[in-house]
C-alpha cells in the first residue's frame, strides 16, 4: 500500500512518461497536442483519461451546469455516434446525467478497461497501449466534427 503522497507521485511519473511518449505525435490536422491535458476548445466538454489501482478510462464528458444545454450536447454527439465507433473501431458506454467522481451530474461517453494498475509500473506499458489508440482517435474524430458544436454555444 502507498501513501497518499507516494501514490500522487507514481501517477505523476505516468502521465510524465505518458506526455513524453505521445510528445512526438501531431493531431489529426498536422499540428502539436498536449495529449495529457487535451483541450477540445468547446466549454464543458473534456477529453479525459483517468487510471487508478483497478481500471482506465478514456471519456468525452459533457460537464455543463444547465442539464438541459449538457442534453443538447450529448444529443449532438449522439448525432455522431456512427463516426465516434467508426474512428476508434468499437463501441463506446454512453451515459446521460451521470455522477463523476466528485459528485457533479455530467453526461459521459467512455471505453473502459480493467485489471490495470497505475501504480505497477509494469502495468504501464498496457495503459499506454490502451490510451494511446483512442486519445488519438478521439483527436481524429473531433477535427472532423467539432464544427457541429459551433452553433450550440
Amino acid at each position: 500500500m502507498f501513501t497518499q503522497k507516494e501514490a500522487s507521485a507514481l501517477r505523476q511519473q505516468f502521465w510524465t512518461a505518458f506526455g513524453q511518449y505521445m510528445l512526438p505525435v501531431k493531431g489529426a490536422e498536422g499540428e502539436k497536442v498536449n495529449w495529457v491535458n487535451y483541450r477540445t476548445g468547446e466549454k464543458d466538454v473534456y477529453f479525459r483519461m483517468q487510471a487508478d489501482a483497478k481500471m482506465a478510462s478514456v471519456s468525452i464528458d459533457v460537464a455543463h451546469k444547465d442539464a438541459s444545454l449538457q442534453q443538447i450536447y450529448f444529443e449532438q454527439f449522439v448525432q455522431f455516434r456512427g463516426l465516434l465507433e467508426a474512428e476508434t473501431g468499437e463501441e463506446w458506454t454512453w451515459q446521460l446525467h451521470t455522477t463523476d467522481e466528485h459528485s457533479r451530474t455530467i453526461s459521459r461517453i467512455a471505453n473502459v478497461t480493467t485489471g490495470v494498475n497505475i501504480f505497477r509500473q509494469e502495468d504501464w506499458p498496457a495503459l499506454i497501449s490502451f490510451f494511446k489508440p483512442r486519445i488519438v482517435a478521439l483527436d481524429a474524430f473531433w477535427s472532423q466534427v467539432k464544427y457541429g458544436f459551433e452553433t450550440l454555444r
